[in-house]
């Protein structure tokens, strides 16, 4: 078992953000044609997952962390989930600008977690 609290919760984070995404944007490709209450009922079912993820691993993350570490890790690992999910799953273009949000999280990551 993994007892390193960052990497528990950067895992844990990175496998809720699979489902936050898919719960989010996958009914745009899976449930277009569905009325929205149906793809809005689907989504929550997968957020549940989500949040049964989400809520230990903040909790795990906050004991080594403090809150504005513990939403930039977030934020972070949100667009790393989300480019491969939307250039692959959602067959989106591969644009520049993800390059540029990633540049941007690094210097947040920089400022956030400097001592």
């Amino acid at each position: 078992m993994i007892s390193n609290p960052l990497l528990v919760t950067a895992l844990m984070l990175a496998v809720s953000n699979l489902f936050m995404t898919f719960a989010w944007y996958g009914h745009l490709k899976n449930f277009a044609t569905s009325p929205w209450y149906v793809a809005a009922l689907v989504s929550w079912g997968i957020a549940l997952f989500e949040y049964l993820l989400q809520v230990p691993a903040n909790r795990i993350g906050y004991s080594v962390m403090d809150l504005g570490q513990l939403k930039i890790m977030q934020e972070v690992i949100t667009l790393a989930v989300f480019v491969p999910f939307a250039v692959i799953y959602m067959q989106q273009p591969l644009k520049m600008d993800y390059l540029y949000a990633a540049l941007c999280m690094m210097g947040a990551v920089y400022f956030i977690f400097r001592t």
